[in-house]
């Protein structure tokens, strides 16, 4: 069933788990990550990013998302990850999302509020929850070239968090403390006592994007100390280039293409599973009628 971003990260602050948003660029992503929503029996984010659209003709694709979610008995949000202009997200909105993120965190603050209170303004009117983010988190969706290195200059802090949250009326904030988006360049250090700071200061839930290449007890951490929402898309999409290699090495290339996409999707499967289970996240007990 399709539901808004507020309403699946509801109970998540009280209750210290996650909710997996995974992104998507094909019908073999969608199946497997609802797969996993319902054999573990928890609601999931299905993200379509603003760097994705290329992959997709999004008005011919969101009628068979948007009906695979309705058909669901888990609750699923339909989100727009980084959209980056008040037209794209409008766009989504008349599209059909759940939920947005304007994501207009390379400007400056004031200008940051400005657009995002905008997007909050005319979001709310049609009942759809907004992310938004403060700080940067450096990289791009699924640039594998060389990794990103981590900028401590634009780390979120706390004090601006908290009037930013004030300011703009989101309803839940990515934050920067530590991640990239893409590959690492060197080893990941979260800073968690910057987390614990924000977690003091903001009292609507918490995002973590560029969640691919940490390791599991980051991620036990992180969600410990406040994170609602994790962002991954990276590791699913090397994960599943690499089974589809050892396919074509294993059968010299004798191999049809349905049977390389069915890997894609079966190991996309295996690894949302288990971050779905890392993530501690909960059933919200309502199920379709």
């Amino acid at each position: 069933m399709l539901v808004s971003l507020k309403e699946i990260l509801a109970r998540s602050i009280e209750e210290k788990y996650a909710v997996g948003a995974f992104n998507v660029t094909n019908h073999q992503m969608v199946e497997a990550i609802i797969e996993a929503a319902e054999s573990t029996d928890v609601p999931v984010i299905i993200n379509i990013a603003e760097v994705h659209f290329k992959y997709l003709d999004l008005k011919k694709f969101l009628p068979y998302l948007k009906n695979r979610i309705e058909a669901s008995f888990v609750p699923i949000a339909l989100h727009l990850d980084h959209g980056l202009s008040f037209e794209t997200v409008i766009k989504a909105i008349r599209l059909g999302f759940s939920s947005v993120m304007i994501d207009a965190s390379s400007l400056p603050f004031e200008e940051n509020v400005a657009l995002t209170a905008k997007v909050v303004e005319a979001a709310h009117a049609a009942g759809i929850s907004v992310e938004a983010e403060l700080g940067h988190v450096a990289g791009g969706e699924g640039n594998l070239d060389g990794g990103t290195e981590v900028n401590r200059d634009t780390f979120t802090h706390p004090e601006e968090a908290k009037k930013y949250v004030a300011k703009t009326g989101i309803d839940a904030l990515a934050v920067a403390i530590g991640t990239v988006h893409g590959p690492y360049k060197g080893q990941p250090e979260l800073d968690f006592d910057l987390l614990v700071k924000l977690r003091k200061e903001v009292d609507i839930p918490l995002v973590l994007h560029g969640g691919s290449g940490l390791n599991d007890s980051d991620f036990r951490k992180a969600i410990e100390l406040g994170i609602n929402k994790v962002n991954f898309y990276t590791q699913n999409s090397i994960q599943a280039v690499e089974a589809i290699y050892r396919q074509i090495r294993d059968t010299k290339g004798k191999i049809g293409f349905p049977e390389l996409t069915l890997t894609a999707q079966s190991e996309i499967l295996k690894q949302t599973k288990k971050q779905i289970e890392l993530f501690g996240t909960k059933s919200l007990n309502i199920k379709n009628k």
